[in-house]
């Protein structure tokens, strides 16, 4: 019956006073539970985790507290100790942002001096150590280095070349588009490459790069990847990601997952690294355990996944792409088996990566071969920054994985070249140096003629056509349905005609009543 702010100070020193331990006693168990997991967590939990753990605590206002009375009928454990005074929630600062928090007040926290904060146990000590399969090797993937040597080279083309190239795929020793975006999207963060009037090109920072040991240029993409804006999330396959009013912190997914990996050469079963991480950090991405935030629909239904029964078909697949993905792509692990029932282990490249050591610096780097066909064979072992400079002289021609990489010397090439600023002498002067041996005669006569007198043939793919009498060419030739059609004429029976214009030429000879026997 007293007055109301009196009765909070009553109350306030009341609940200051009492002995938790002996009240824990006579909690119902559900309850004692509750408040026992928030004093091992350090006396704190985000709200929509310990609401999916325990239980809501329903928001009322006065009016419907009045009306229901919840402390007499809770809906959960949270929501009785709530209405008991043993449980409270505001927000705080975190490293991820402002998160809502369910807390104990320090004066009820502190009659348990003894009790140590849980540490989520992710670690390798809950996952089984599998046998090794047979003929994987030890070392992880390596070629992403040399894939982002091409994809650097080939931004030295001028945005005219860039018009007539094909797509990169067959240049690519792994053509996957989100690998290759990844790439490039590292080599931006890094500075490696710059924009300008021209495009993308490569900057004094990637050159040293391509200068250091493979290990190193490894190392520093995965450096770069660890900490990198690249949404591993939204390139997870059988995700989509939808809407501007949503974000994900890539970084978090990393961390947690390099955090769960055991830094062992042993084998484990990815699904397992799943259900471990599921069990001991499933908030891993969402710090305030909330999971009807997120416009992230699934690519086969088209249905938004959302509320926490979704972790396996949104969080379960990031975890396994990280892995088959960007972990393998850069070499830090190595996958075997088929991705439903996949094994791994950290490539002895990724355990050194993480345990902070130093990169092997010396490996073999053996000299290009120049043959006097105009082609430049490039290993794959050899020195990165020297393939670099063969690109700026000859074209790349389409890759396989098990040759050497083919360069051509052609005229346009050396036209880029010249663009460049590298003279018909520098560029044979570089190749001899390159190759440890005398450039062959016939390409130094023919890069000589290059110089003197430019392109002096010129391969064209065109369609002939061939008549049966001279008057037909005559009459194609004069009429104005047919003449912007022809290309050269090859003689008093043939004209040159261009591939992408022999469907409308044939149907205006059939208008003119002609038909043109199609053998193509």
């Amino acid at each position: 019956g007293i007055e109301k702010s009196e009765a909070i100070d009553v109350l306030a020193q009341a609940l200051a006073n009492l002995n938790m331990e002996q009240e824990m006693q006579f909690l119902p168990p559900e309850e004692a539970s509750a408040v026992q997991e928030l004093i091992a967590l350090g006396g704190r939990a985000p709200v929509a985790a310990f609401n999916r753990s325990h239980g809501e605590v329903r928001l009322m206002g006065p009016g419907r507290m009045e009306r229901e009375e919840p402390w007499l009928d809770p809906v959960s454990p949270l929501e009785a100790l709530w209405y008991r005074g043993f449980l409270y929630r505001a927000f705080d600062e975190t490293a991820e942002g402002m998160l809502e928090f369910y807390y104990l007040p320090q004066e009820l926290l502190g009659q348990f001096p003894e009790a140590v904060v849980e540490e989520k146990d992710q670690t390798s000590q809950a996952l089984e150590p599998l046998e090794p399969p047979e003929g994987v090797p030890s070392q992880g993937q390596v070629n992403a280095v040399d894939d982002l040597t091409t994809l650097l080279a080939e931004a030295l083309r001028t945005v005219e070349m860039e018009s007539e190239r094909p797509s990169m795929d067959n240049f690519l020793l792994d053509p996957d588009p989100d690998r290759q975006s990844l790439l490039l999207n590292l080599a931006a963060e890094k500075a490696w490459l710059r924009e300008d009037e021209s495009g993308l090109r490569p900057t004094r920072a990637a050159v040293d790069w391509l200068k250091s040991g493979r290990e190193a240029q490894l190392f520093e993409l995965a450096d770069a990847w660890s900490s990198s804006s690249w949404n591993d999330l939204c390139h997870t396959p059988g995700l989509i990601c939808d809407g501007q009013n949503w974000q994900n912190d890539p970084i978090l997914a990393r961390t947690a997952l390099l955090d769960a990996i055991p830094q062992t050469e042993h084998w484990y079963s990815l699904e397992a690294l799943v259900d471990l991480i599921r069990n001991s950090n499933p908030d891993f991405q969402r710090p305030d355990g909330n999971y009807d935030t997120w416009y992230v629909r699934d690519a086969e239904t088209g249905g938004y996944l959302v509320g926490f029964e979704s972790w396996e078909y949104v969080e379960g697949r990031l975890i396994r792409f990280l892995l088959l993905g960007p972990m393998s792509w850069l070499g830090i692990a190595i996958v075997s088996g088929p991705p439903q029932d996949a094994i791994f282990r950290l490539s002895d490249s990724g355990l050194k990566w993480l345990g902070g050591r130093q990169p092997l610096e010396k490996e073999e780097k053996p000299p290009i071969v120049v043959h006097p066909d105009a082609t430049i064979l490039v290993a794959h072992n050899a020195d990165r920054y020297l393939r670099f400079q063969v690109a700026r002289i000859a074209e790349l021609e389409a890759v396989d994985g098990r040759k050497p990489y083919h360069y051509r010397l052609t005229p346009r090439s050396l036209a880029l070249a010249a663009e460049q600023g590298i003279s018909v002498e520098r560029l044979l002067r570089f190749l001899t140096q390159a190759s440890a041996a005398e450039v062959p005669k016939s390409l130094q006569r023919a890069a000589g003629r290059w110089s003197e007198k430019g392109v002096e043939g010129r391969l064209e793919s065109v369609i002939v056509l061939r008549v049966s009498d001279a008057e037909i060419l005559q009459t194609l030739r004069s009429n104005p349905k047919t003449r912007d059609f022809l290309g050269e004429f090859l003689g008093d029976l043939a004209v040159a005609i261009k591939p992408q214009k022999w469907p409308q030429f044939r149907a205006a000879c059939a208008q003119l009543g002609l038909f043109i026997d199609d053998a193509l």
